[in-house]
């Protein structure tokens, strides 16, 4: 058992415990306080071999990266038994502690990485000749557990610790950068079976990318064609201009909640930190304290959406939320940390499926529209 103390003097002690499963992936542990031994506990499964690593594909038509890991037709879907609760008696799961706060284990069917050497090859360059270039798929992939509580749902969690998510997700997002083979930290959750969850334990995932994904390349490529155009920063720009307009849903001193002006979604809310930061690792203390119960009253806010509607009851808003950070080694000087929370919800009872214009072609249709659905969700407590 590794037991390391991640805190200073003035900030909120986090302590990790670093613990092994049956079939060599690691699982940490995230605790608030020094004594909570769970990585004593051992996994007493007999899981066989890792699953190998799959293939990165280059598309030169998109210039875009695609994994392709056939290994993961076989995981889970709505089990009996779930792997992700803490492990009871003869019910042995991803988890071999009895209880946690927040867990983080290697993906066992993950879109990438898998039983490969902690650094790889790197991506070629994408002017390799050739129309068929592939590579190992090295990266990682965890699974993030909120809570042991299985009926828990992010929104359910207490400000402290949400924070401490947060905490684990920065700390995580350092150690990936770290690896050698991870060019960028995606922390992401799902929720709902609209959305395609198969686990409803309260959970997100990180994918550590061996790439740079398509999204950000073009959101840095906008920023930079910005900066050289006006001296400024696209993303504090765009910031400047929100807080002053009526698409805010919330706020407060240091994070502001909007609908952007051209949102594709019909429920798509940006949070941004009022000051610059390049990722997680980066965020200050006071700026993770601030962001819980922002994140928490926007939650709400989904959840609350359609609740006036008597002729329909929708249970709670289907979502993607994930964390927009810097690559790990270039425009860090231009990417600016913020979380994107979207749902294909549209009305109650009713679902934006991303058909052929969506999906084929990457025109997007709002048929709310951002003004309207940020009224919604103000008007929603």
């Amino acid at each position: 058992m590794n037991t390391r103390e991640e805190t200073s003097v003035s900030e909120p002690r986090v302590y990790t415990e670093t613990g092994s499963l049956a079939d060599g992936r690691q699982v940490h542990y995230f605790n608030t306080t020094a004594d909570a031994r769970r990585a004593s506990f051992a996994d007493k499964r007999d899981l066989g071999e890792r699953a190998e690593a799959g293939q990165l594909r280059y598309d030169p038509l998109r210039d875009e990266w695609i994994a392709v890991s056939a290994g993961r037709n076989a995981r889970p879907q709505l089990p009996v038994a779930c792997p992700l609760c803490p492990s009871e008696g003869h019910e042995l799961t991803e988890i071999p502690a009895p209880d946690y706060e927040v867990a983080v284990f290697e993906n066992r069917f993950p879109s990438f990485g898998g039983a490969l050497p902690e650094t790889g090859a790197p991506v070629p360059e994408t002017g390799a000749p050739g129309l068929e270039i592939s590579v190992p798929a090295t990266g990682r992939c965890e699974v993030v557990c909120f809570s042991s509580q299985h009926e828990a749902s992010f929104v359910d969690l207490p400000p402290e610790r949400v924070e401490l998510v947060v905490r684990t997700l920065a700390r995580r997002t350092a150690d990936l950068s770290a690896r050698g083979d991870v060019a960028q930290v995606f922390c992401f959750e799902n929720r709902g079976v609209e959305i395609g969850v198969t686990l409803h334990h309260p959970h997100g995932q990180i994918y550590g990318y061996p790439y740079v994904t398509p999204h950000t390349r073009r959101h840095l490529e906008a920023a930079a064609r910005h900066r050289e155009a006006t001296g400024r920063n696209l993303f504090g720009d765009l910031l400047a201009s929100e807080r002053t307009g009526p698409r805010v849903v919330a706020a407060n001193d240091l994070w502001t909640a909007f609908v952007p002006y051209a949102a594709r979604w019909p429920f798509e809310v940006h949070l941004y930190p009022n000051e610059r930061f390049a990722d997680l690792a980066e965020l200050p203390e006071e700026y993770i304290s601030a962001f819980a119960p922002l994140y928490l009253e926007v939650l709400r806010r989904f959840d609350g959406a359609f609740r006036a509607d008597a002729s329909c009851e929708p249970g709670p808003m289907p979502y993607m939320a994930g964390w927009h950070q810097a690559p790990v080694n270039e425009h860090r000087d231009l990417a600016w940390l913020r979380l994107e929370l979207v749902s294909t919800r549209r009305a109650a009872g009713k679902v934006k499926f991303l058909a052929s214009s969506e999906s084929v072609m990457g025109g997007f249709v709002n048929d709310l529209g951002p003004e309207q659905a940020a009224r919604t969700l103000r008007d929603a407590l």
